[in-house]
């Protein structure tokens, strides 16, 4: 066993313990994101936002599930997503129950749900809008990038 091996376990089990919270705060965020028109829903409409303005994102959350783990373009889209944060110092995070962030983002004017596979959180025009919970998950992407989990995965709490 290496010492890195022997570090990651200890970090490992410090992660998962504020893996609770950083899912409240993760829905949290989105929630007041949602209300504050901060939020960027879909793959390509996140690729838009980045391209235009990347220094106004402040936070990126990539979704799949089971049914779209095989979904190979989906995969590239995710590969190209991370590398464009990780050159722009944006925090990410993967979830595994885009359902559940489906009921977080809602639904479109048709009434049909959002993709929810690629969510940006973007920093509005106004300064007086800061999230605690932009700080709480910020530090939880520290944490886990210091433990070389660069993409950590957030569990959102269940309703």
């Amino acid at each position: 066993m290496t010492f890195e091996e022997i570090c990651g376990q200890d970090s490992a089990a410090d992660t998962s313990d504020r893996m609770p919270s950083a899912g409240s705060a993760l829905e949290e965020l989105l929630v007041s994101a949602r209300k504050q028109d901060c939020l960027t829903v879909g793959v390509y409409e996140s690729a838009k936002v980045m391209n235009v303005d990347p220094d106004s994102v402040a936070f990126c959350v990539l979704a799949t599930d089971e049914e779209f783990e095989c979904d190979i373009a989906l995969q590239i889209h995710f590969t190209l997503i991370q590398a464009f944060c990780f050159d722009n110092d944006i925090n990410i995070v993967r979830v595994n129950d885009i359902a559940r962030l489906g009921d977080i983002v809602g639904s479109d004017e048709a009434g049909n749900p959002k993709d929810a596979h690629c969510l940006l959180v973007t920093n509005p025009d106004i300064a007086s809008w800061k999230d605690p919970a932009v700080e709480t998950l910020t530090l939880f992407c520290e944490e886990s990038r210091s433990v070389y989990d660069w993409v950590p995965t957030v569990t959102l709490p269940e309703r």
